[in-house]
């Protein structure tokens, strides 16, 4: 049996306060998995499944585990707290079609190595549309939103600056943080005082993303599992980042591999097109290798390898601090 990789409390606390803008050059030392905090006030109906029991499955027998997850009841964030972070806020949305979160790969693995630049990262993990839902489509942007103002609601406890927390998601993940940057009215109504926090992140970063949800680009698995079967056109229209794009979607980085063959690179471009459209700045980064779902572990050795360091050159282009 798998150990559950997100203690949870619903309170983080005092504990949590470590120094802030430290030198980069010194934080090497690990980064530390604080307790997991549940999105939704306890009880809050429409937003909590008893029913549903989570579930993991282990991909191969290597070391650091890789696995994913099913059986969303209650959605949360996983705090990594660097040795010495800088003020900078990440959340973090793993990939899996719509269908499961891969949240070492594509979330423990990408913060711990944001980690070692001062960023303190929050891994979401967010119910999935096809898990009974009442609501299918906006399940999991309604707990990106939440995440997004949590964040800055905390923004004390964790020494953050509110006005430095941005999004990195992956694959089906990118989809929802492309969602997330575009959609500029909240998914759900307002239940307490961090509800009238921002929902949009201050920049977003999508790696190998999905954009499109019909024709070639589209990834087929992660549009039914979000939509369903038989989406009307304005449904789909709606989620389909690349069409939503606005003056007010934050600054993007984008990544992705041209022999990506899940997920295909069309959907970068895509969505690159349509933020020089409208005059959004937007940074791409194109591999001729790397296939899908790199992340950070599955980079080694490749080119693609640099995606990391990219992001942060780029973070730091826009006024997020370098230590």
């Amino acid at each position: 049996m798998l150990e559950a990789p997100f203690p949870r409390r619903t309170l983080l606390g005092s504990a949590l306060a470590v120094a802030a803008t430290p030198s980069l050059a010194k934080a090497a030392a690990p980064a530390r998995r604080a307790d997991a905090m549940d999105l939704w006030p306890a009880g809050r109906s429409g937003f909590f499944n008893p029913a549903l029991r989570l579930a993991f499955e282990e991909h191969g027998s290597g070391q650091p585990p890789d696995r994913s997850l099913t059986g969303v009841g209650t959605a949360l964030i996983q705090p990594v707290i660097p040795a010495q972070p800088n003020g900078a806020a990440l959340l973090i949305i793993p990939g899996g079609s719509y269908l499961g979160e891969w949240f070492d790969r594509e979330g423990f693995d990408v913060a711990e190595r944001l980690a070692l630049a001062g960023v303190t990262s929050f891994i979401l993990r967010y119910r999935l549309p096809g898990e009974g839902w009442a609501n299918r489509s906006e399940v999991s942007l309604q707990d990106a939103q939440r995440a997004i103002r949590l964040i800055r609601a905390r923004a004390d406890q964790w020494r953050l600056d509110p006005t430095k927390v941005g999004v990195m998601g992956f694959s089906a993940g990118g989809h929802l943080a492309a969602n997330l940057s575009v959609r500029t009215t909240p998914a759900y109504d307002a239940i307490d005082a961090t509800d009238r926090l921002p929902h949009r992140p201050d920049l977003a970063a999508l790696m190998y993303p999905v954009i499109e949800l019909t024709g070639p680009a589209a990834h087929k698995g992660s549009a039914e599992a979000l939509l369903g079967p038989a989406p009307s056109a304005d449904l789909v229209r709606r989620h389909t980042p690349s069409l939503q794009v606005s003056t007010r979607t934050p600054p993007t980085f984008v990544v992705h591999a041209m022999d990506d063959d899940l997920v295909p690179v069309e959907n970068a471009f895509r969505q690159l097109s349509a933020l020089r459209t409208v005059g959004v700045a937007g940074e791409g980064h194109i591999f001729q290798q790397g296939g899908h779902g790199f992340a950070v572990r599955g980079s080694a050795g490749k080119p693609v390898a640099a995606w990391p360091d990219l992001f942060l050159r780029w973070t730091a282009s826009h006024g997020w601090p370098t230590s």
